[in-house]
């Protein structure tokens, strides 16, 4: 029996860039900047030494009843926006349910019902706590969310890999289609994290850059003066298909999802392996999997947070996955423009992955002023790039605390 190709049929996101996929396409191609100051007493109040993130642009009150926005923590609600927009870009596909699977992962959940809940007991007691702050704080929560809305039956599969959970997720999607398990898979990852104390946590880390005056510019991958990352927030999901699947029922097909890489450091919680071992076996292990060598790769969506350790330490793995090959590949930092989604982050840059090959453009890096002298590859700065005619195929690259490395091919169709 034949391994099923599968392709990528429908994309939904909300983000900082905007409130769906076509509007956060869009400013990303422009180069434009999604960091701004946070409008909330709570980063007075606490003095918080970080006070900037890359938010929303679209409140989900404004796309969701009043009662999704109640009952459903922020990452949820952000799970539930940008899947129904994928699923309406996938046509609706009709699909036994038995056959419908949903994959959506988080790096953190649903933290801040968390915080409110315990701030209701610390407060007002017991009896003062939501009734629903359970099942709405639960790391599967948003699977679970989007699985009751579809009504999905072939699993509500939840990954946590920290900022690879998204990636990973649609790496499992693939596995899922391929293994015989489901026709069709909604997967991604959501994060809501712009709170104080994530906010304190990452700083007390010196993980995120301190540009208070100068949000726009503070997320600068590969740059000589690069400080942390900047934290951002939303959702980006994609809907898989066997090709089979999708063509018997004529659907509009982006790419394929040509072959997925998972490893592990094992060498510290946070920080990189600095000559890129772990993360190198994952590029390796997902071209490879596509069927593909080191010089098919034109475009990798790197990582690229912005941090002094981690750039480098990619530019490093990439050297040591595809060796000479690596001087081939137009690469893009598109957290200088989107601020590092977290859990979140690998999906939506898939999302960036698969379009790009879609529409044959990779898109820029911005903010580099001055180039890092160890980052010796071809970067794509300030505007996209076009990218070659004929079969091309395109790298994702997503790294989470832990050690956890996901790497995600997607080729055109």
């Amino acid at each position: 029996m034949s391994v099923p190709t599968v392709v990528v049929t429908g994309l939904g996101a909300t983000s900082p860039l905007g409130g769906t996929v076509t509007e956060t396409w869009e400013n990303l191609l422009a180069g434009r900047s999604g960091a701004r100051p946070i409008d909330e007493p709570w980063v007075s109040e606490f003095e918080l030494p970080v006070t900037f993130a890359a938010s929303l642009t679209t409140p989900p009150a404004e796309v969701l009843s009043r009662q999704e926005t109640k009952r459903l923590d922020p990452f949820s609600q952000y799970a539930l926006i940008a899947s129904r927009e994928a699923w309406a870009d996938a046509g609706e596909p009709e699909v036994e349910p038995e056959r419908l699977a949903v994959s959506i992962g988080s790096g953190i959940g649903g933290i801040q019902t968390l915080l409110t809940a315990w701030e209701s007991l610390r407060t007002k007691g017991p009896r003062r706590i939501y009734p629903l702050s359970i099942p709405m704080l639960m790391p599967n929560a948003a699977s679970g969310t989007v699985s009751l809305h579809l009504g999905a039956r072939a699993g509500a599969h939840t990954l946590v890999s920290a900022c690879s959970s998204g990636a990973e997720s649609i790496g499992y999607g693939l596995h899922l289609i391929r293994e015989g398990l489901a026709d069709v898979v909604v997967a991604g990852g959501s994060e809501a994290a712009i709170h104080p104390l994530p906010i304190g946590g990452f700083a007390a880390m010196q993980a995120l850059s301190k540009r208070n005056d100068e949000p726009e510019t503070a997320s600068r991958p590969y740059d000589v003066t690069r400080d942390g990352f900047v934290l951002g927030e939303g959702a980006g999901i994609m809907v898989l298909e066997s090709e089979e699947h999708a063509k018997a029922r004529g659907a509009r097909i982006y790419a394929t999802l040509a072959g997925a890489g998972t490893s592990s450091d094992a060498h510290h919680m946070a920080a990189p392996e600095p000559e890129g071992a772990g993360a190198s076996v994952a590029m390796k292990l997902a071209v490879e999997d596509a069927g593909a060598s080191p010089s098919d790769i034109v475009h990798i969506n790197a990582h690229a947070t912005s941090t002094p350790a981690g750039d480098v330490a990619e530019i490093a793995a990439i050297r040591r996955a595809f060796g000479a090959d690596a001087e081939g590949a137009a690469i893009s930092g598109t957290k200088s423009m989107t601020g590092h989604l977290l859990g979140a982050a690998g999906a939506l840059e898939a999302i960036f992955t698969t379009l790009a090959v879609h529409h044959r453009s990779a898109p820029p890096t911005i903010n580099i002023t001055e180039l890092d002298p160890e980052v010796d590859l071809d970067i794509v700065r300030d505007e996209p790039r076009p990218l070659p005619e004929g079969p091309i195929l395109a790298l994702n690259n997503s790294f989470g605390f832990g050690g956890h490395n996901v790497a995600l091919t997607f080729g055109s169709h």
